[in-house]
């Protein structure tokens, strides 16, 4: 159980106030100046030792992607952006990062910009988090009026201007380059990598693209040194993280633990359990919807970092905790979320336009009984498909969810639809796949 000195978020509930003066007595703003005069390199090796890794999902290390920006600042200018599009079904960290303590972003800010070279930072926030946005703008406002970012920042020298933008509510703008193109104004599709962001990114400038959550955390750790930081948690999972706890649960929440907490012990201790019991539990889906369900059989000693959900096949991503009990048709849920994927792909790639499409009416025809037992193993193959063969990881998010589902509940899905003609002619079913495909696959 984390201790109570150790909670960086101090405010994640709204207890203490959110204004400059409250953030102060919570240690924000607190000796900044004296961090940024050590000097770049050692801001840099010091986040490199606590191994921080980034909160937005893919888990990379924060102080070895700040030092692939360029040491000398040429012709083009450094920006920093921060990605608060924030739009993982069943995550909600940053929202109150943005709206309880967002002078722990601002500040975090202004270190990050100062390590990479960026005298210009823009936060991307989803449309749909407007009145987050006023209230960012308004801590981003007070930090202008105390000098504390602007120009000379913090009477470091170091000149710093923060801009928010809001984006349009597209889920694949929570991917990095497709943030940056939506930034520039135009349609939010990804990048082909490399060049990646570091040395061509905004406006073909070199950029560093980071989590809410990632850079809040980074006063933190630099005034109470990496040491500290990297003494919480386990070793490449290191210091706290955000869970935020949903579904089936009694007492649905956001909460800040050490990495590596035990599954169980989020669930009991902070979420009220499981509606039902522990024993009514089917599946949690452990890292928002992209990532692959976990059966409970495996959740009763299962520890959330990155390194233990990837050895059952699943991932922490946004550390996103949605419970589903006993009461839930497992299929069902599935469709619903691969209903998403394919109302949310960009349509960019074939493999991923298509492929969504396709798993989500195969899974509402299985969650009905009206599939036949070959389209079960059709399904796993589309998703074999998809993965890997798209420009961005979105494709892996909206293919792994049903990997997830065959991979632990495949006899269930089997046994609704288990049914040996390709046509159930009893129903007159019509089976929407291509013919020449079923054909391919029995040759």
């Amino acid at each position: 159980m984390l201790k109570d000195e150790d909670r960086i978020f101090q405010n994640l509930y709204n207890d203490k106030g959110s204004d400059l003066s409250s953030a102060k007595e919570r240690g924000d703003w607190h000796n900044t100046k004296e961090i940024l005069l050590k000097g770049r390199d050692w801001i840099i090796n010091e986040i490199k030792n606590s191994e921080l890794r980034g909160r937005g999902g893919a888990g990379f290390p924060t102080g070895l992607k700040w030092s692939f920006a360029p040491k000398n600042i040429g012709s083009r200018p450094h920006y920093l952006v921060i990605n608060a599009d924030e739009s993982e079904p069943g995550t909600c960290k940053d929202r109150d990062i943005l709206r309880f303590e967002p002078h722990k972003l601002i500040e975090g800010c202004l270190i990050a910009s100062y390590s990479v070279n960026a005298h210009k930072c823009y936060i991307y926030i989803r449309g749909e988090y407007f009145n987050e946005g006023k209230k960012l703008q308004t801590a981003i406002n007070e930090a202008y009026e105390n000098n504390l970012i602007g120009k000379n920042a913090s009477n470091t020298g170091w000149d710093l201007d923060i801009y928010i933008h809001y984006g349009a509510g597209a889920y694949i703008c929570g991917e990095e380059t497709a943030l940056l193109e939506s930034l520039e104004g135009k349609k939010g599709q990804p990048r082909l990598k490399p060049p990646f962001p570091a040395l061509i990114g905004l406006y073909g400038c070199p950029t560093i693209v980071n989590n809410v959550e990632t850079i809040a955390v980074v006063p933190t750790i630099l005034k109470k040194g990496s040491k500290w930081f990297s003494s919480l948690g386990k070793p490449k999972n290191t210091g706290t993280k955000i869970f935020c706890i949903s579904g089936n649960v009694n007492y649905p929440c956001n909460v800040e633990e050490e990495m590596g907490a035990s599954l169980k012990y989020l669930i009991e201790k902070h979420a009220g359990g499981v509606i039902g019991g522990w024993d009514n539990l089917k599946a949690v889906i452990p890292g928002g919807s992209s990532m692959p369900l976990i059966p409970k059989k495996i959740c009763d000693t299962l520890l959330m970092d990155f390194d233990s959900l990837i050895e059952q096949k699943s991932g922490l991503g946004t550390a996103g905790i949605i419970v589903i009990n006993k009461d839930q048709d497992i299929i069902k849920c599935m469709a619903r979320i691969a209903r998403f994927y394919k109302h949310e792909s960009c349509g960019q790639c074939t493999p991923c336009r298509e492929g969504s499409g396709w798993m989500w009416r195969m899974l509402e025809r299985m969650s009905k009984g009206e599939a036949s037992r070959e389209e079960v193993d059709m399904l796993e193959d589309v998703t074999k498909q998809i993965e890997g063969h798209t420009i961005c990881a979105f494709g892996e998010g909206s293919a792994w969810p049903v990997q997830g589902l065959l991979r632990h509940f495949k006899r269930e899905v089997t046994k609704r639809n288990d049914f040996n003609p390709l046509i159930n002619k009893n129903r007159n079913i019509p089976y929407l796949v291509d013919q020449h495909l079923l054909e391919k696959k029995d040759a």
